[in-house]
């Protein structure tokens, strides 16, 4: 029995790696567009990274981790998320000296042992964007438009976009109390809200299970600073012409987020309704043993946004312009001439074997979904020349070699 993947784990195959591909390449050509700059993390950290940043009360943290101990003994884990390690790496790096706008991006598969449902793997590619020492609410906006923008590149139209605002460290205090007190008067609680109210109560208002019992839930009450941030966050993302929600129950699924959170969702994929989401940290790189550094990000979940482009895959798909036929061992050195020029000026081509049939080669050049056969039998060869086959219309015509590259240039 030939082996399997792992639960959880899968190949990702064409035509679905095609579109991968373009959600990446959307992704960076709006990243240039704001000048952020790529980062690469490491897929593997010490533990107490994800512990110290992402938050003991997470689900992250308590449930999901791939934490083991390596050969020296020492406490590693899968990154579970890209903004620890990218605060690592400016921390580590000293990229605060350097004088520039610490405006960073990721590509990077992120681990999960979590349970494998429609839009969720235990591997997952995360694109993800922080900016840290921002501190102004033009700054939230900007990194929330980006993400906007990302989305509208790609032709994603169904989505909303919720936004909220968890206050600053004094604003949450004072609403600790006040939701605990709420939250002690609710009878019937599942455990993970009983688990969790002492320890973080605000993260109780994100349960699945007991979430029809807060409906009556009261407001974080933002001080002025906070309230004005917010505020001024809102008019940005109306300047910039981005349509949003209020939602004051999102709190998000990370304990380091301060002030502005948001998500981008869409009802299409299932459960997993939230595409792509992040908000501000102000405290995070400070409390590594960074410098202050006020920062905001997001990440999005290029599996999600897969699913959304499902009906057009087909469009993502890489097909030739021109499949290569000898009709003749013999003329395989012309054959492969020919094919090496045509690359060489930039014309997406292919062949399979030139020591096959006729036939069988045609066959190949029609399962391959190319535009044109280039056909090389002996009298072409002869007069330096090719048979272009239209392998749509059947039609076909005898070219000059060196007019061949113009000729399908027309058609690329």
């Amino acid at each position: 029995m030939a082996q399997q993947t792992i639960r959880g784990f899968r190949d990702i195959l064409p035509p679905q790696s095609n579109v991968f591909y373009a959600i990446e390449k959307a992704a960076r050509e709006v990243f240039s567009l704001y000048n952020y700059d790529e980062l690469r993390i490491p897929a593997l950290e010490y533990y107490d990274l994800f512990l110290k940043s992402t938050g003991e009360t997470t689900d992250i943290v308590q449930k999901e981790m791939y934490r083991f101990k390596d050969a020296s003994q020492r406490d590693i884990a899968l990154r579970p998320e890209g903004t620890p390690g990218v605060a690592r790496a400016y921390i580590n790096n000293n990229l605060s000296q350097t004088g520039k706008n610490s405006k960073y991006f990721y590509i990077a598969d992120m681990f999960r042992a979590e349970r494998p449902q429609a839009g969720r793997y235990r591997q997952f590619e995360q694109i993800g964007a922080e900016n840290i020492g921002a501190e102004s609410p033009y700054s939230d906006a900007e990194s929330v438009s980006m993400l906007y923008e990302i989305l509208k590149k790609l032709g994603i139209e169904n989505f909303v976009l919720e936004i909220n605002s968890l206050g600053c460290s004094e604003c949450r205090k004072k609403y600790r109390e006040e939701l605990l007190s709420y939250l002690k008067g609710k009878e019937g609680l599942c455990e993970w809200c009983k688990e969790r109210m002492e320890k973080n109560p605000l993260r109780t208002l994100d349960c699945k299970v007991d979430a029809d019992k807060f409906v009556d839930f009261p407001k974080i009450s933002l001080c002025e600073s906070c309230s004005k941030h917010h505020e001024e966050f809102k008019k940005a993302l109306s300047i910039s012409g981005v349509k949003y929600v209020e939602n004051p129950r999102m709190v998000r699924g990370l304990d380091y987020y301060s002030r502005t959170v948001f998500e981008f969702k869409n009802t299409s994929i299932g459960a997993q309704d939230a595409i792509a989401g992040g908000g501000r940290y102000d405290n995070l790189i400070k409390s590594m043993g960074g410098p202050d550094a006020p920062s905001v990000g997001w990440a999005m979940g290029v599996d999600r946004v897969a699913i959304l482009l499902e009906k057009k895959w087909s469009d993502f798909v890489s097909n030739p312009l021109a499949f290569i036929v000898s009709m003749d061992k013999e003329l395989s050195e012309y054959a492969f001439e020919i094919l090496c020029d045509l690359r060489k000026n930039l014309i997406p081509c292919d062949f399979s074997d030139f020591s096959r049939s006729f036939k069988s080669q045609l066959r190949s050049a029609d399962k391959s979904m190319a535009a044109f056969a280039v056909i090389i039998g002996k009298d072409e060869a002869n007069a330096k020349e090719v048979t272009l086959k239209d392998l749509k219309s059947k039609e076909q015509k005898r070219v000059k070699k060196e007019e061949l590259v113009r000729t399908l240039s027309v058609h690329f």
